[in-house]
């Protein structure tokens, strides 16, 4: 059993800030219905067995679905009526135009939560603009803090507003879900990648918000704790974080100079800071001297947070990483074994009248994605459909 096994969700996304958010909800269980388009429409057909297609869609089931068709309201309203979710990440009219927005659909059905991401949010000078992760990088800010001093901006290297816009929809659908518990009515839930992309700013933000500070870019050290930042070694590069207290005092005796606990260029934190620039740069010239391996021993030992700048290659070659098992092999019919990235969280509990604790019930890669239309004639027998209505909508290239 799965937290959420008996949660029914109509998936209607496209693009990644809204899978993403549909795969953390079935990867707790929840029954996922995938509405696609018929395949003379399907746009992904080609990139269904790669990687990235193979890595958003697990864990669902497919249903082959024209939504521009005038018989496809029939099915859909159908669905909807067993849902208990849908999500989707249109440009706000599109729904509206196809029938499948939330007013209507509460209509339908009064306990559905309605989930939605939009590029810049449901209403708003923007409102109709299609959303991109690295337009909402740059008009949220995050460019302009990312890369090294003067560098000018900077993309980060995975589409951060698409995954955290969709870590936010599942939140929000998941406490939606809770309250309806006590009220028995949904909730229309919103985010959109601008909203998120400042959101995740977090301290950067309130600088400016508190403070009236614009941040400028850091680099590879970080803006405000000194030391605590990525310089080179003999063989590469090595993650230090020594910026106060007991780990300053830690650092400094790791790197051989314990004399600079002292210095009145480095005794207090806004000193450090003040004077970053010649800091570290008698840190890069120590740590030149030896191996990455040499410090992440010589730091641990000292109590000081230290790692590599791996590869990815080396990531998943790294033991820790091995040790949590964040690769989980499933099967597909066509492309063989897969190793996907499991869910970040996991839970356990203490087995009833056990005395060890178990991982029952936590998130799992349980099935490949599927092929397009693979489960139509299940899902709409399920929904109460019979062979001849579904030979009669098959013939009409509604599924």
């Amino acid at each position: 059993m799965l937290p959420l096994d008996d949660i029914r969700v109509l998936d209607l996304t496209v693009a990644r800030a809204g899978p993403t958010a549909v795969r953390q909800l079935a990867d707790w269980g929840a029954e996922v219905i995938r509405v696609e388009p018929p395949a003379a429409h399907d746009e992904l057909a080609g990139a269904r067995h790669g990687s990235d297609f193979q890595n958003l869609h697990r864990n669902k089931r497919s249903l082959s679905l024209d939504l521009k068709a005038p018989a496809a309201r029939e099915v859909f309203d159908a669905l909807v009526r067993r849902a208990d979710v849908v999500v989707e990440n249109w440009r706000p009219p599109v729904k509206q135009r196809l029938g499948v927005d939330y007013e209507r659909l509460r209509a339908i059905n009064p306990r559905l939560v309605y989930g939605s991401i939009s590029g810049f949010g449901q209403d708003g000078p923007y409102a109709e603009r299609g959303g991109v992760d690295q337009i909402a990088q740059g008009l949220g800010g995050l460019m302009s803090i990312t890369g090294l001093e003067g560098q000018g901006p900077v993309r980060v290297g995975v589409p951060i507003a698409d995954l955290s816009a969709g870590l936010y929809l599942a939140i929000g659908v998941l406490v939606a879900l809770h309250e309806r518990e006590r009220t028995g009515e949904g909730r229309w839930v919103r985010t959109s990648l601008l909203e998120s992309m400042v959101a995740m700013l977090d301290f950067q933000a309130a600088r400016w918000t508190i403070d009236g500070e614009v941040p400028p870019q850091a680099g590879n050290h970080h803006p405000t704790g000194i030391p605590m930042g990525c310089f080179p070694t003999r063989d590469g590069h090595v993650n230090i974080a020594g910026s106060n207290g007991r780990l300053w005092r830690g650092f400094c005796r790791a790197i051989g100079a314990p004399e600079w606990v002292d210095d009145e260029r480095f005794v207090t934190p806004g000193l450090r800071s003040r004077n970053r620039a010649v800091l570290n740069d008698a840190i890069a010239e120590r740590l030149a001297a030896r191996t990455t391996a040499e410090w992440v021993a010589i730091m641990t030992e000292h109590g000081v947070p230290v790692g590599p700048v791996n590869t990815i290659e080396e990531t998943f070659a790294d033991p820790q990483v091995q040790h949590l098992g964040l690769v989980q092999p499933v099967e597909h019919d066509a492309l063989g074994q897969l190793g996907l990235i499991r869910n970040a969280v996991t839970m356990q509990r203490r087995a009833a009248g056990g005395d060890r604790d178990v991982l029952d019930g936590t998130a799992t890669v349980r099935e490949a994605s599927p092929e397009q239309g693979e489960h139509t004639d299940a899902i709409l027998t399920e929904a109460g459909f019979g062979p001849e209505r579904i030979a009669e909508l098959r013939a009409a290239g509604v599924v």
